[in-house]
């Protein structure tokens, strides 16, 4: 074989280079390393096909990644795209409210939120960041007073937004009074109506491997055949494919990842959870999200001056603020159990029950009131419920608590059904849906449950975590709802439980739109 003639392995490795990939290929030969940008320049190819012809070439180790250099790229959302043209709310509230004090006049909170058309939660931030600043304050009837000429964070946020209005802009470069500006006004969860958006990017640079280096110098000195990948109609008519061969298949290559429909796996977790309790013999209860105080507290023996019923704890519905009248005789029965016990051998909490107050509209806080309705509607006895009831409590979100969460809640009623029961049923629960044999149990208090108890389970990461808690029902809850046998109940929270059967270490990626992350999630069941 002479020096300039090719192997079998050689001459298929050549045929089987695609018109993209050769182009490539020649560009790397020329100079390298070389960036994605400076390859789509170079070939005049598209950057789409650039990419795709790197992870085809990638797949048969002709090239690597030599370096990888992350950037961040400021540019304007629509709200910034607006405030470039009409001025952001910082710039026209500063100016209102120095142009009324000029003119004497008197610019107020309620004058500010009529001009724009906003409610006071949309003025609170930019309000704040001007107070924050010096620049601004709030006198006596929300009057708004600046306390200075002119507003350098004002200033300098419409700068930054007449600058940024012609493109994107490197974020990395600007001054750190800038960045702060950027960070501060910047899009992200829960503030979605800012000017900014910062996006990362990562600029990789290729190099050729051995095998792409031999390979490169053969399609520079022998060139390659043309070929043709599909035998179309067109090839048949012009008789091309008499000189021209079809280019070879590379069996070897790793197909692509194939994107078909996918359940949420959150969704189907639940789904797995209501089919193991419906094959265990339990019916769905159903209730409102929307509660009033009586379903949601009262008839679960909760004094109306109980801490957890302040607003820190539950969110009250604005409008409209009550229910409809309460059916009797539950509200009789359930006001004089807070009063004197009625006749459930109690004392009751010895206070004054007001009926208005228990007509006060919540959402939903806990599952337990989904358990109420259903003993107040002449429930089977022996009977076994569930319900998946969406709740919501005021809390700091973090990678163990959300503001709203799931709870599957039950109860199961009948004449031999005790404490031992109950705990049975939590150890089977937590092998069956959070996939963990790891439960400890721990005393606890609850206003409507005697005994009482906390379920604990260990994630893999996160440690022992509480699930939530069970009990026997008191006389105080079931006898004012009619029923006179046992009730045990539980009231446990999903949200912890899909953490660990489906391997998530954070409570807030169980409610994902990341179509990557859902593709790549394992299903357990």
């Amino acid at each position: 074989m002479t020096q300039k003639e090719s192997s079998p392995l050689e001459e298929h490795q050549l045929s089987s280079l695609h018109p993209l990939e050769v182009a490539i290929l020649s560009d790397l030969h020329k100079q390298s390393p070389t960036s994605e940008a400076d390859l789509a320049a170079h070939t005049g190819l598209d950057p789409a096909q650039v990419s795709m012809s790197i992870g085809w070439m990638q797949a048969k180790q002709y090239i690597t990644i030599t370096s990888e250099v992350l950037t961040k790229v400021v540019s304007l959302t629509s709200v910034g795209t607006k405030f470039s043209e009409e001025g952001s709310l910082l710039e026209r509230i500063f100016t209102g409210a120095t142009e009324a004090k000029q003119q004497g006049g008197l610019l107020t909170m309620k004058t500010l939120q009529e001009t724009l058309g906003l409610q006071a939660s949309d003025l609170s931030g930019p309000i704040g960041a001007l107070k924050t600043e010096g620049s601004l304050q709030i006198g006596p009837g929300g009057v708004l007073e600046p306390t200075s000429p002119v507003s350098e964070l004002t200033s300098t946020l419409r700068m930054l937004i007449e600058d940024i209005a012609h493109g994107p802009a490197s974020y990395d470069t600007r001054p750190d009074t800038e960045r702060k500006i950027i960070d501060t006004f910047s899009q992200r969860r829960g503030r979605s109506q800012e000017p900014f958006r910062v996006d990362e990017h990562i600029t990789r640079s290729f190099a050729l491997t051995d095998a792409g280096q031999a390979i490169a110098t053969n399609v520079m000195t022998t060139g390659v055949k043309e070929g043709y990948a599909q035998l179309t109609p067109e090839i048949l008519k012009d008789g091309s494919w008499r000189t021209r061969a079809p280019r070879p298949y590379n069996i070897a290559l790793r197909p692509p990842r194939i994107t078909a429909g996918k359940k949420h796996p959150y969704r189907s977790f639940l789904d797995k959870v209501k089919t193991t309790l419906v094959s265990m013999g339990f019916e769905e209860m159903r209730g409102p999200i929307v509660e009033s105080e009586f379903w949601n507290m009262d008839t679960l023996y909760m004094p109306q001056f109980h801490p957890a019923r302040d607003i820190h704890d539950v969110y009250f519905v604005k409008s409209p603020a009550y229910s409809e009248p309460i059916p009797e005789p539950y509200v009789s029965r359930v006001s004089q159990t807070h009063r004197d016990g009625w006749t459930t051998g109690s004392r009751g909490w010895r206070y004054s029950f007001n009926e208005q107050q228990t007509r006060r509209l919540v959402l939903r806080s806990q599952g337990t009131a989904v358990s109420s309705r259903t003993l107040a509607s002449q429930p089977k006895i022996p009977g076994k419920y569930f319900s998946m009831a969406r709740c919501f409590r005021y809390d700091q979100i973090d990678a163990t608590h959300a503001t709203d969460f799931f709870q599957t809640e039950g109860i199961v009623l009948g004449n031999t059904i005790n404490f031992q029961t109950l705990l049975g049923l939590l150890s089977l629960f937590a092998k069956e849906m959070a996939q963990t044999t790891k439960v400890k149990f721990a005393p606890a208090y609850f206003p409507f449950t005697e005994p009482s108890v906390e379920l604990h389970v260990e994630h893999p990461k996160l440690g022992w975590m509480e699930l939530g808690g069970a009990g026997l029902l008191r006389p105080e809850v079931t006898h004012p709802l009619g029923i006179k046998v046992p009730v045990i109940a539980w009231g446990l929270g999903l949200d912890r439980m899909a953490m660990i059967a489906l391997g998530i270490h954070d409570i807030r990626d169980l409610f994902t739109a990341n179509l990557d992350l859902i593709r790549q999630q394992p299903m357990p069941f």
